[in-house]
């Protein structure tokens, strides 16, 4: 019994947000065979996924981009300033860079298409949970050339040594309390780090900050 209750507290616990019964319906009935996986709720656009969410506050949300009055990118960006803690992964049937790119900006931990592998999904939800970011290579190519052409690219001498080591860490998908832990500092003070990196680089978040690491060659 104790064992159950643990696995229960320990289990990964996910949002479905689809306009669509049947895909929701499937995403459940294979989600729910996984040990470490609990599906929490489902809500059918937008607007409900940000309620439910906020009503649930799951770890991780799988959010379709298209859907009826609220899209999957703005209800991401109204998360995100309700600075709600979940994970978002685009679950997508398009794979436009127009229509996945915008949600990878304004948030997203990454995207996956709808015909993905079970097993792959499985994996990218536990991914997304451990920090990592997910992106196809094509679609990182274009983020990466947006921000190239959003103006110079020299900043990057304008790091200290430390904010350098955060960023490669960022790059590598480490969580703010995994590089505390690697670099020996408190969350609190990579925390700042991580500000000071976001404000020198005139970057939003931490994507594009992984982004420009690997694009600079920055590793942790």
């Amino acid at each position: 019994m104790a064992e159950t209750v643990s696995a229960a507290k320990s289990a990964i616990r996910v949002l479905l947000v689809d306009d669509h019964q049947v895909v929701r319906r499937g995403l459940r009935t294979f989600l729910e065979i996984q040990d470490d996986i609990e599906v929490v709720g489902e809500a059918s656009d937008g607007a409900e996924g940000v309620a439910r969410a906020e009503e649930l506050r799951p770890d991780v949300v799988l959010m379709d981009v298209k859907m009826p009055g609220m899209d999957g990118v703005e209800a991401l960006r109204k998360l995100r300033e309700l600075a709600n803690p979940a994970k978002i992964l685009i679950v997508t049937s398009f794979t436009e860079q127009r229509t996945v790119v915008p949600a990878l900006r304004a948030g997203a931990a990454g995207y996956v298409y709808k015909d993905v592998d079970p097993d792959a999904l499985a994996g990218a939800i536990r991914s997304v949970h451990a920090g990592h970011i997910l992106l196809q290579p094509e679609v990182a190519g274009a983020l990466l050339s947006q921000e190239q052409s959003n103006g110079p690219q020299g900043r990057g001498g304008s790091l200290t040594e430390r904010e350098r080591e955060v960023l490669g860490l960022i790059a590598d998908g480490r969580s703010n309390r995994e590089i505390a832990r690697a670099l020996v500092l408190s969350e609190k003070t990579v925390k700042t780090h991580v500000s000071n990196i976001l404000m020198k680089l005139d970057l939003s978040d931490r994507t594009q900050a992984a982004l420009w690491a690997v694009r600079h060659g920055v590793t942790g």
